[in-house]
């Protein structure tokens, strides 16, 4: 079992940064794809950015790429998104997830509670 618990969110104006993270506890994050998704208001909930594998490889939304960054501290087990040049549209609920590789909500099957990010413009 993995427990997940994100911090960092609030209210951010547009063009401005926030960094998230995603403390883990119950197993090592480097046993997993680790992964942050989120929902805005009255939609689904969609892929962001994933880091997998003793490379860190990852992976970006087109939607985020350029301004986001996924990164993990393994020795922290912990994750962090970093949200650069933050706009309206990446208002949301962020939630962390650890798991399998891909992008589908049913490849991770450990959720945190989310955070929310509001960006106003």
């Amino acid at each position: 079992q993995v427990q997940l618990v994100e911090s960092g969110g609030g209210l951010v104006q547009a063009g401005g940064s926030l960094r998230l993270s995603c403390a883990a506890s119950g197993r090592t994050l480097s046993l997993y794809t680790m992964a942050w998704f989120r929902q805005p208001p009255g939609k689904q909930r969609v892929f962001v950015a994933s880091v997998r594998g003793p490379g860190d490889n990852t992976m970006y939304a087109d939607s985020v790429k350029g301004r986001f960054t996924i990164s993990r501290d393994n020795t922290k087990n912990t994750v962090y998104l970093q949200m650069n040049s933050l706009k309206p549209d990446d208002t949301a609920v962020y939630y962390c997830a650890a798991g399998d590789y891909g992008t589908g909500i049913s490849n991770y099957d450990y959720w945190g509670q989310g955070t929310q990010v509001t960006v106003s413009s």
